[in-house]
């Protein structure tokens, strides 16, 4: 009945259509997509974990996170800021931190900072650290040059091969 080729062909000019056929036959250029980040090179938006989310599992990032929602697991990130409607139940690690909601566990960074809406259950451990008042805090507090590192400031050595059994 109907042929592909015919399909796809523009029917018999019509008098009075040649203005419409010509605006139909020119050429239609395609949208641009332009997935330029909004933030300049090197500088990613800090990722941001709603309210009412909960995340249960491990979160690692090169970059930032902004916490307002409930992790039941381990974050590891370059800033941390917890919110002050967040709840995190694991350990934290992070170049800077800032608390202004609650955490339940151990805290690990360069530069912490517990703001007056902060309630810690857990260990900090710091290079710096700043305790507003009116902080909720409860754990033991200690200094380290590097309290990013795995081992808790404690360099191991790899065993060498006449240590093997």
């Amino acid at each position: 009945m109907f042929s592909k080729s015919r399909i796809n062909e523009p029917g018999p000019a019509k008098a009075g259509d040649s203005d419409k056929s010509k605006a139909a036959e020119a050429p239609v250029s395609k949208p641009t997509m332009d997935f330029t980040p909004s933030a300049p090179k090197g500088k990613v938006a800090a990722s941001v974990l709603s309210a009412d989310l909960t995340v249960v599992g491990n979160l690692r990032t090169t970059g930032d996170i902004q916490v307002e929602g409930t992790v039941e697991g381990d974050i590891r990130a370059h800033l941390l800021t917890v919110g002050e409607t967040a709840t995190i139940r694991g350990e934290i690690v992070a170049d800077d931190i800032v608390v202004n909601g609650r955490v339940i566990g151990r805290v690990r960074g360069l530069k912490v900072r517990l703001t007056s809406t902060a309630r810690v259950e857990g260990d900090i451990i710091h290079k710096t650290i700043a305790i507003e008042s009116g902080a909720h805090f409860e754990g033991s507090v200690q200094r380290q040059d590097d309290p990013l590192s795995t081992t808790g400031g404690i360099k191991k050595m790899p065993a060498s091969g006449a240590d093997k059994a």
